[in-house]
Parts: structure tokens; C-alpha cells; sequence
């Protein structure tokens, strides 16, 4: 069973920066594709930023410039860097990984943004 761990979510002053990783139990880790979505409060799931096995990045339009997907083979996680933070980026950010068909989720890791 594929396991996904979020972390790195807190409490960050509007235009700070925050990087969350998400740790995944998965053997084949490097060929998988995976990737973030957000949900802020009393709003329904939004994607937020994929990355390809190969290193290909996705991101939708409204984080261009400010979200950096990443991954680490050898330590089987997956970065999402968050810039210049605003309001509208408090949300619980969930991390997926896609496998056989099947997409697999992690539990959430929450940013909230002061400002």
C-alpha cells in the first residue's frame, strides 16, 4: 500500500516563503508521476503543480512564479517551495502520486497566512 506523509505547513507571515515535502513509501518512487493540490477553507480541491517522472513540471496559472515543484529520488519525496505568500494560499495542500491507474493521497498539511 502506498503511503503519502505531508509536512512543512504552519502558521507564515504574508510574503514569507514555506516548503513543504511529502514523503512517499514506494518502491518505484522515480517513475511515478505526482503532484500537489490545495483546499482552502469552504472550497473544493484545486490543482496546484505536478511533476512527471522525468522532471516535468505543471503548475496552474494563478501559482506560476511563486511554486516550485521538486523531487528527491533518493529520498523518495517531493517538494512544493511556496514564495512570496498571500491570503489566498492558506489552504490544506494535499500531495498525490498517480499508479496503475490509481491515484494515491496523502492527509494534508495546512498553511495559513497572517497578514
Amino acid at each position: 500500500q502506498v503511503q503519502l506523509v505531508e509536512s512543512g505547513g504552519g502558521l507564515v507571515q504574508a510574503g514569507g516563503s514555506v516548503r513543504l515535502a511529502c514523503v512517499v513509501s514506494e518502491r518505484a518512487f522515480s517513475i511515478r508521476d505526482m503532484g500537489w493540490y490545495r483546499q482552502a477553507p469552504g472550497k473544493g480541491r484545486e490543482f496546484v503543480a505536478a511533476i512527471r517522472s522525468g522532471g516535468d513540471t505543471l503548475y496552474e496559472d494563478s501559482v506560476k512564479g511563486r511554486f516550485t515543484i521538486s523531487r528527491d529520488n533518493a529520498k523518495n519525496t517531493m517538494y512544493l517551495q511556496i514564495d512570496n505568500l498571500q491570503a489566498e494560499d492558506t489552504a490544506t495542500y494535499y500531495c498525490f502520486l498517480e499508479r496503475g491507474g490509481r491515484d494515491f493521497w496523502g492527509k494534508g498539511t495546512l498553511v495559513t497566512v497572517l497578514s
